[in-house]
């Protein structure tokens, strides 16, 4: 039986491998060396750069407001690490410890935290998506390339699918004075995250700014000339749209395609891991050696149901993956839960929207301060009677009240009054998603403690 002595210098020594060298990947190196770990450090990254910061991609960049080769992620220290770039991961051997990698090559860990992050869902007909004008965006190369092709005054822009990205990249062809149509299947940009009722006040806020919006409306083909460059688009009500540009916003899908028969509980939605951030093998039994953080983990969250979430927000990936890192150096009694609010942000036609806790769990929406008509106000969720969610549009000041509501499982609708309430504020309404996934019955659960090692949820048994 191994001594403590032993099991320490395992944890603080070793082979630790990362796979996947974005975000979550550099923060979980960082934060191993910050708490002692003095072993070997290997990152594996499949695209040839040093991480680099997303979000500018469909902001800035697009803008011509930075270029895609200037946003390299600050660093916090030097980390003395192994860099293999340029060359994914193909495989995991998780009995022998080793990572397969595209060149041939295996790399040993003793533990590993895997990072792998998601890719742009690309257009589904590979001939039309080869077609010369044809973009997805998603890493430094795609925001580089559509750039370019921005600069060259296309006639129009095609914008397929109104999520955040979509919207954004709408929201910089305008800017940049470009005619830009959007088409969107669902009843008004951004209902799969914040709901009808927000959705149809993004809506008016795309076509105030020109944007030539149809929802309710999927794009069934792309068509090329003889040269194979992009002319037009087919939409599903019959009309076709002259564009030379069209850019491919229809989500993410979750690198896990290399963890095929591996043994680990991967697939589609992600890798499953425990609040401490250790993946699941496909028999539901958590590993010990195997870490998991970013847009490829899905972790039960104590607030919202024990419900295993994925969560592709930048602030989610940093603190899971410091999470991660924590726990893979430190014995059992020292571990912590994952339990960061959800939080995202967004910057489009001047408004900038953000949001905490998870809206799309939401029943019901309270428009609690402001107004949806002036596009400043902000929303409030509600499940079975708590607080929920919150999003703000141009409103940011309310987020950390509202955070602490969540934390607190406040009750729905807020019980006090509020400044700032308009007539259409004074009652909730159906927040009108589509296809919505709901929370589990369940106790409710309390957050408290904002340092990481004071964090500490309470239970409050569900009622019969």
């Amino acid at each position: 039986m191994a001594s403590d002595g032993f099991l320490e210098w395992m944890r603080r020594e070793g082979r630790i491998v990362i796979v996947g060298a974005s975000l979550a990947g550099l923060r979980a190196a960082e934060t191993l060396r910050e708490e002692g770990f003095t072993g070997s450090l290997t990152l594996i990254g499949d695209e040839p750069y040093e991480p680099y910061d997303r979000p500018p991609l469909s902001k800035q960049v697009l803008l011509g407001k930075a270029t895609a080769d200037r946003t390299a992620l600050p660093r916090r220290m030097a980390l003395d690490a192994n860099w293999r770039l340029g060359v994914a991961a193909t495989g995991l051997d998780m009995a022998a410890k080793r990572v397969r990698l595209a060149d041939g090559d295996e790399v040993e860990y003793d533990r590993l935290l895997i990072a792998t992050g998601v890719h742009a869902r690309p257009w589904p007909h590979e001939a039309e998506a080869d077609l010369d004008g044809v973009f997805v965006l998603r890493t430094r190369d795609d925001s580089a390339g559509l750039h370019r092709r921005l600069m060259a005054a296309p006639r129009r822009v095609l914008v397929i699918g109104a999520g955040f990205t979509g919207s954004e990249i709408a929201s910089a062809c305008r800017e940049r004075g470009l005619p830009v149509t959007v088409a969107e299947r669902a009843a008004a940009p951004l209902v799969g995250a914040l709901g009808g009722v927000v959705g149809q006040a993004a809506a008016e806020l795309q076509r105030e700014h020109g944007v030539d919006l149809r929802c309710g409306i999927m794009v069934t083909g792309l068509e090329g000339d003889s040269a194979g460059r992009l002319r037009s688009a087919h939409l599903s009500d019959g009309t076709t749209i002259d564009a030379d540009v069209a850019v491919v916003s229809l989500g993410a899908t979750r690198n896990t395609a290399w963890l095929a028969d591996s043994g680990l509980g991967a697939g589609p939605r992600g890798i499953a891991c425990d609040a401490g951030c250790r993946a699941f093998d496909v028999r539901g039994i958590v590993t010990d050696d195997i870490f998991v953080a970013g847009d490829v983990a899905r972790s039960p969250h104590a607030l919202f149901g024990y419900q295993f979430l994925s969560l592709e927000h930048w602030g989610n990936a940093v603190a899971q993956a410091e999470i991660a890192a924590h726990n893979m150096i430190s014995a059992s009694s020292d571990r912590r839960p994952h339990l960061w609010v959800p939080a995202f942000w967004s910057s489009q036609f001047g408004v900038s929207i953000k949001s905490v806790g998870v809206p799309s769990l939401g029943e019901e929406v309270l428009i609690a301060q402001g107004s949806l008509a002036e596009r400043r106000f902000t929303g409030v969720y509600g499940y079975q009677g708590r607080v929920i969610a919150a999003v703000t549009f141009d409103q940011t000041k309310w987020l950390e009240f509202y955070q602490r509501q969540i934390e607190t499982a406040a009750p729905f609708p807020p019980a006090f009054p509020t400044v700032d309430r308009r007539p259409e504020g004074l009652r909730p309404v159906p927040a009108d998603f589509p296809d919505p996934s709901l929370p589990t019955h369940g106790p409710s659960v309390t957050l408290s403690g904002y340092s990481p090692t004071d964090r500490r949820i309470t239970f409050t048994p569900a009622r019969a």
